[in-house]
């Protein structure tokens, strides 16, 4: 099983200080006490503090270049949009200033980070957004800053709320090179089997997912609309972005298609490789095998098309719409499986799917939904934060992307429904 780190805080060994401005919990560790005479005690005071002070503003510089790069933007950039000139953000990237508090909340707050990503004393994280369809610059580095930042909220709520829980996924590892479509279907078949899926998997795999795998699943609006995402973080564990302009079984297909890089995701990330950042196309077509196989199981779709063809030697469309619908995938992915299970041409595929383009445009427009950005349990857990007093008012409304007024009206109504419920024993 893959094992994500995360770091746990022993309240008998370690002193927790909360953080008014960034709402990040502060340790200071217990260290033992060594016995030094007075000069002694002196000299090795004063050269930890000039140590640690230097050391901090090193690791501050770097880690306000390293945000400022991830973004795309120059020195002129950020002093168009801030109010850190470009010479004075240079020198505070070559540690020869540091940033007073709100130069440093505005700068977080153009970076997509929090405060405390640039305070920490940990070597820089490692940030892979591996793309599916990667949309053009400067759109691909706003929404992959805003992924990572709901990445972190979503870890920081349940790190407060006492409901952090590492990601569930098996371990896979094999050759990058040799990973063949018999390993991506057989992947497949065990992971829906293990977690209880079903022969119609696209109606639970997101629940599946976020329940069970404990993957964080996210949705925003982005272009090009054939695209998804996914991440994993060491620290932060596992996560998914799919595009809310997509239909549900469109989704879903990505959703499966994503799943298999994050379950594969040590055996094609490796360091020094040429698919570390990037995925080759041997490894996007894996991933289409694998959630074709996942979603529509061969047996259960010669059934499920036996069943609906009955005597009859064709499918008409509203025979294709109502056996994708019972899977929950789209009409294009079953003419695809169709392909596989019976042997069918490339050609097969595309010349059926032109047919149908503008009736499956119809009906795609017409089951159109959109689902919110942040998962159910996100939201929840930022409601249990606030009602502890973990997170102020202000940075509720944050993490969950509304006003402040907005989120005092909310308090306000929750305050007035807030009721319990009696469970009578016998």
């Amino acid at each position: 099983m893959l094992q994500y780190s995360s770091r746990r805080f022993d309240k008998f060994s370690s002193k927790t200080v909360r953080s008014h401005d960034s709402g990040i919990a502060l340790l200071k560790p217990r260290t033992k006490t060594a016995v030094f005479t007075d000069n002694e005690r002196y000299n090795f005071d004063m050269n930890e503090i000039a140590s640690k002070q230097v050391n901090s503003v090193d690791r501050l510089a770097e880690r306000l270049k390293y945000a400022r790069i991830s973004m795309k933007l120059t020195l002129v950039d950020v002093e168009s949009q801030t109010s850190v000139g470009s010479s004075t953000l240079s020198e505070f990237e070559n540690g020869k200033r540091e940033p007073r508090l709100p130069q440093l909340k505005e700068l977080a707050d153009l970076y997509r980070r929090s405060t405390s990503f640039f305070m920490s004393d940990e070597p820089l994280p490692v940030e892979i957004v591996l793309w599916r369809q990667k949309p053009s610059s400067p759109q691909v580095e706003e929404i992959q800053a805003q992924l990572l930042r709901l990445i972190e909220q979503y870890h920081r709520l349940e790190q407060w709320c006492d409901s952090f829980e590492q990601v569930n996924l098996p371990s896979v590892s094999g050759d990058p090179a040799r990973f063949t479509y018999q390993q991506a279907e057989k992947l497949a078949h065990d992971f829906r089997n293990s977690n209880g899926l079903g022969e119609r998997p696209g109606q639970s795999l997101l629940r599946v997912l976020e329940e069970v795998s404990k993957i964080k699943v996210f949705h925003m609006p982005f272009e090009p609309s054939g695209s998804a995402a996914c991440t994993f973080h060491e620290q932060f564990g596992g996560a998914i972005l799919l595009n809310s302009q997509n239909v549900r079984w469109r989704r879903n297909f990505d959703l499966a298609h994503e799943l298999f890089h994050l379950l594969t995701w040590k055996v094609f990330r490796r360091a020094g490789e040429p698919t570390f950042g990037e995925s080759s196309p041997h490894e996007e077509k894996l991933a289409t095998c694998f959630a074709r196989h996942l979603l529509m199981p061969q047996e259960t779709i010669q059934i499920a098309i036996g069943m609906q063809v009955g005597e009859r030697t064709k499918l008409s469309f509203e025979d294709l719409f109502e056996i994708a619908r019972q899977f929950d995938v789209s009409i294009e992915a079953l003419l695809w499986q169709m392909s596989f299970v019976y042997r069918l041409s490339k050609q097969w595929v595309l010349e059926n799917t032109e047919k149908l383009r503008d009736r499956i445009s119809f009906w795609d427009k017409r089951q159109h939904d959109v689902p919110p950005v942040r998962p159910l349990r996100f939201e929840a857990l930022a409601n249990e934060a606030l009602r502890r007093g973990m997170i102020s008012t202000g940075k509720y409304a944050e993490y969950v992307g509304i006003t402040r007024r907005e989120a005092m009206r909310q308090i306000e109504q929750e305050a007035h429904d807030d009721a319990e419920v009696e469970i009578a024993h016998p």
